[in-house]
């Protein structure tokens, strides 16, 4: 595994402290809170690649073992076990979807789009998974619980998110387009 450089580092790192400060914008719906992170870590997948990105939250989840930074201003190996420890978990391999499928050709639109939206999908997949297993609900009643009320809201995010990676990735000085390679 190659060497992380000094900007590759801070990169993880700034998008790090904004999935941490998107946690704090957090709107109760049922037993799963609507917070911005989502957009946030698409999007590090998007304009970081899928190393970096997954980099970049696996730091938030270690950081929210010792600070409140989980949504609302939860922390602590607790909430990573509990109910929505999915949907945490779920973030890593959401930002590594997105950063394969932002990378694979030319960052057009609706190829960011697709890393979007195909991002979600693990996602939800843990998510669900976990919020049924730490409830005891069936997996209906978990999508139910956990997916539905947040689908039309999270299409809106991934779309969010490929539109700034656009506008990232087309900055002169800007971050430069996920590689293919990492």
């Amino acid at each position: 595994m190659p060497r992380l450089t000094t900007r590759e580092i801070a990169r993880a790192a700034l998008f790090t402290a904004l999935i941490a400060a998107d946690s704090f914008i957090a709107v109760p719906v049922g037993s799963v809170p609507f917070t911005l992170q989502a957009l946030v870590v698409l999007l590090a997948g998007m304009a970081l690649g899928p190393r970096l990105g997954a980099l970049s939250v696996l730091a938030y989840l270690a950081l929210g073992l010792i600070a409140p930074v989980y949504a609302g201003g939860a922390s602590g190996l607790g909430v990573l076990l509990g109910p929505t420890g999915g949907y945490l978990w779920g973030f890593v391999p959401a930002a590594v979807v997105a950063g394969v499928v932002a990378g694979r050709g030319t960052a057009s639109l609706p190829r960011l789009v697709s890393a979007g939206l195909a991002g979600l999908l693990p996602l939800y997949a843990l998510g669900v998974l976990w919020l049924a297993a730490q409830t005891g609900v069936g997996l209906h009643a978990a999508l139910v619980a956990g997916v539905a009320p947040f689908v039309w809201v999270d299409v809106l995010k991934a779309v969010a998110a490929a539109l700034t990676a656009r506008v990232l990735v087309s900055l002169p000085r800007g971050l430069p387009e996920p590689q293919r390679d990492r």
